[in-house]
């Protein structure tokens, strides 16, 4: 009995309990009420949208349209036709697939003749924008690279073949002319005062012919983009405005209607847009134009050091609190930065009140600059901030070395570096010493339609022996237009001769 009175008493004590702590937890207002408690969700769906709200989206929308009509007749379709030519050992099928019977049967593809020089025409589209009222056009450099003919269309229709003024391929960038006046130019911009989430346009003709024209809107996404691994000279301004294959050369401009960059390609996993697409900004792309139409070649500032990016391990060692800057690990004899007193170990910081993020950054801002330009350094030295003062040079564009183990040689098309204990395993080169090694060869080169391959080890440049870059350097910097070269490459196990011609321009 006494038991049974007891468990009742225990059960009064958990209900006492538990009202008590929900009069506690509605007195304290523990769970705080939202936006929901107070509103009904199916109300606050259906009320009416307020006439301000229509008017600010209106405002956004008339301004895309405004801009999209005053930019348009600037924008034009590059169409180009460019041949072919090579030795045709087989069906491009057969050489994937091994029998291309099943190919012939089912796309009905005629049987062509084996082991016979072939001729055909590719066809590429592009977009351009017309800066001047005479018929100057700014483009990719890889929307008319090579090409044969190259027609441009404008939004009315009409139709102009065109010529190349001038191109530069470590920024992606040429400019073409047709001969016609009074055409509508765009405005050009100011790409440095561009920010990242402003809204802008992209217009050009992705994909075909009757897609020219195309307009979409997006916000820039980032500002100084490089290391993208597209060009030599990086610092790209990104987007997710729709941009898609053919919208190369086309344009990015600002809610003014103001250019402020040329469109160049895109990130992608699909070959389509994937919402990261880049452009080159406006103000490194009227400086190319500007050389290329009054110099006929790009001139670009020369600052004379070697640089490798701070990692963080390297930020611990030089006792820097993040990795931040470019570390300096050699000046050049006689450079601009000699002459300005810049040492190894110092630390980059700024590049004219920018910051300097990699070796890429700053390798584009010095080469986006001119030769006698002044430009001001912050670097870390010891532990302390100084500013220095640099002229620039002008850079020789045959040699370009941006660290101390590497170097670009564009008149050949090779990029080289020393032997090193990496390379040597990479490409079985142990039981060199010293040397060259070629790391990479471009597509279309001289040295790539002479045979050279990544892997061959630089023995002899003209009979001379090459034991380093700085050898190599010195040689290719005397090498001219229409120059024969015979270089002694070791491959292999083997050595081997080969012969190039530098061509003439």
């Amino acid at each position: 009995m006494k038991t049974k009175k007891l468990k009742s008493y225990r059960w009064m004590f958990v209900v006492l309990g538990i009202v008590i702590g929900l009069g506690l937890a509605a007195g304290f207002r523990v769970t705080q009420p939202g936006y929901a408690d107070d509103v009904n969700e199916t109300q606050a769906a259906l009320q009416p949208v307020s006439g301000q709200d229509i008017d600010i989206a209106e405002q956004l929308s008339n301004a895309f349209a405004r801009v999209a009509k005053q930019v348009n007749p600037s924008v034009v379709t590059i169409f180009t036709e460019t041949t072919i030519r090579g030795i045709r050992g087989g069906d491009p099928f057969q050489q994937f697939f091994g029998n291309d019977d099943f190919f012939k049967h089912f796309f009905n593809m005629p049987q062509q003749p084996r082991g016979r020089k072939q001729e055909f025409k590719q066809r590429g589209l592009g977009s351009g924008v017309i800066v001047s009222k005479d018929g100057i056009i700014l483009t990719n450099n890889h929307v008319v690279e090579g090409a044969d003919k190259i027609k441009v269309r404008l939004l009315d229709g009409s139709e102009y073949e065109a010529t190349v003024k001038g191109t530069d391929k470590q920024t992606d960038l040429a400019v073409i002319k047709i001969d016609a006046d009074d055409l509508k130019s765009v405005k050009i911009g100011d790409s440095d005062k561009a920010r990242v989430g402003q809204w802008v346009l992209a217009i050009g003709s992705p994909l075909s012919p009757g897609l020219d024209h195309t307009v979409t809107s997006g916000i820039i996404s980032a500002k100084g983009r490089s290391g993208v691994g597209l060009n030599r000279y990086e610092d790209f301004i990104q987007t997710d405005a729709a941009i898609n294959p053919g919208n190369s050369g086309g344009a990015l401009v600002n809610l003014r209607g103001e250019l402020i960059g040329i469109n160049a390609a895109i990130a992608s996993k699909t070959g389509g847009f994937m919402g990261i697409g880049f452009a080159i900004p406006i103000n490194l792309a009227s400086k190319v134009m500007q050389d290329l139409l009054t110099k006929g070649k790009v001139t670009r500032g020369w600052l004379g050091v070697y640089i490798q990016n701070v990692s963080p391990d390297l930020a611990k060692a030089l006792d820097l609190d993040k990795p931040q800057g470019v570390i300096i690990t050699s000046v050049q004899k006689n450079s601009p930065a000699e002459k300005a007193g810049l040492k190894a170990e110092d630390v980059i910081l700024e590049f004219n009140g920018k910051k300097v993020e990699n070796t890429v950054t700053l390798s584009t801002w010095v080469a986006g600059s001119s030769p006698g330009d002044k430009v001001q350094l912050i670097v870390l030295r010891d532990g302390d901030k100084e500013t220095i003062t640099v002229e620039l040079g002008e850079l020789d564009n045959n040699v370009t070395r941006t660290g101390t183990h590497t170097g670009t040689y564009e008149i050949l098309g090779i990029t080289a570096g020393d032997l090193t204990d990496e390379l040597a395993r990479k490409y079985d080169l142990e039981d060199a010493e010293k040397g060259v090694v070629i790391t990479k060869v471009e597509a279309g080169s001289i040295a790539a339609e002479a045979g050279l391959q990544p892997g061959d080890m630089i023995l002899k440049f003209n009979r001379k022996k090459v034991e380093n870059l700085e050898q190599l350097d010195k040689y290719i910097r005397d090498v001219e237009e229409g120059d024969h070269i015979l270089l002694f490459v070791r491959r292999g196990e083997a050595n081997i001769f080969v012969a190039l011609t530098i061509p003439e321009k």
